[in-house]
């Protein structure tokens, strides 16, 4: 309606002044207007809880709009899970998992930077399935001390490297999440750097050689896996059935073993991290996992 972005909010849209400044400026009902000039019946908005919030937006204005989760940060509550998340967390681990030959043969620390934004549910599950000795993620904070001296233990009891796994928004207990960019415009502060600022925090007080890896967009892109390529399907299938039973301002989730459809306002109300005392923390816990915490 107003060009084609993956970053425009017609609700923010920026607009320079003469000046220079630029204003934000709700645009939303000229996208209704064309939308309804062009006689299209209803709009299925797929994408993460930005995109989403967007279309509960527009639905409030009455809008005819049915969201889909699509997000590798799995960090929507509504639906158990989204689908990317689990073809990211396959592209994670086997970039962890290919870290290890490298590590050990040059008695090294690897810290490799995910992408999840303020959710840690790829760094975790990639970091458990790709053996990660540690693992940071936002839930959690980490001490950098009880952190370096999980590395020491890999060092002092023979296998002479480590592997540690940091989610994008992972930060020091009384800290804060490392940021690329800082906020400004109507655009979000971009994180990223967290892998660099510990591979040198380490390097200083070990005095082990440390290298950092960000995976960055490999984890967004590439062939989907099987269930993601069948959720999509399910996903996309049940979307067309709300809009043609008129059962619109809602999304489709996941709530095994069936899709349902839960308000729009309801999907984007809230995000899900990761519990802190949940299962697969335990679980990587039980198998010597550090999450710099302890």
């Amino acid at each position: 309606m107003l060009g084609t972005t993956n970053r425009g909010n017609p609700l923010r849209w920026p607009v320079e002044k003469e000046d220079g400044t630029v204003e934000l400026v709700d645009r939303s009902d000229e996208v209704i207007e064309e939308f309804q000039r062009r006689g299209l019946g209803a709009l299925i908005a797929i994408g993460g809880d930005g995109s989403l919030q967007i279309a509960s937006a527009l639905s409030d204005k009455g809008f005819p709009v049915v969201g889909v989760p699509k997000t590798i940060d799995n960090d929507l509550a509504a639906t158990q899970v989204t689908f990317g998340f689990h073809t990211a967390v396959a592209t994670a681990t086997d970039a962890i998992g290919r870290l290890h030959s490298t590590a050990e043969s040059h008695n090294r620390v690897m810290v490799v930077e995910l992408m999840g934004r303020t959710a840690g549910w790829i760094a975790l599950f990639a970091g458990v399935a790709g053996t990660a000795d540690v693992i940071l993620i936002p839930e959690i904070p980490y001490n950098l001390d009880k952190l370096c001296a999980k590395i020491e233990e890999r060092y002092e009891t023979g296998p002479g490297f480590a592997i540690v796994v940091a989610a994008e928004g992972a930060f020091e207990a009384g800290g804060s999440p490392t940021l690329q960019e800082q906020a400004r415009g109507g655009a979000s502060s971009r994180l990223g750097g967290i892998a660099e600022k510990l591979a040198r925090q380490i390097e200083e007080r070990t005095g082990h050689e440390t290298r950092s890896l960000v995976l960055g967009h490999l984890q967004r892109g590439g062939e989907p896996i099987a269930y993601d390529r069948l959720l999509a399907l399910r996903f996309g299938s049940a979307a067309v059935e709300l809009v043609r039973d008129g059962c619109l301002g809602c999304m489709v989730a996941l709530a095994p073993p069936k899709v349902l459809a839960v308000p729009l306002a309801e999907a984007i109300a809230k995000l899900k991290l990761v519990p802190p005392d949940g299962d697969l923390v335990r679980t990587a816990k039980n198998i010597g996992v550090s999450f710099g915490d302890e």
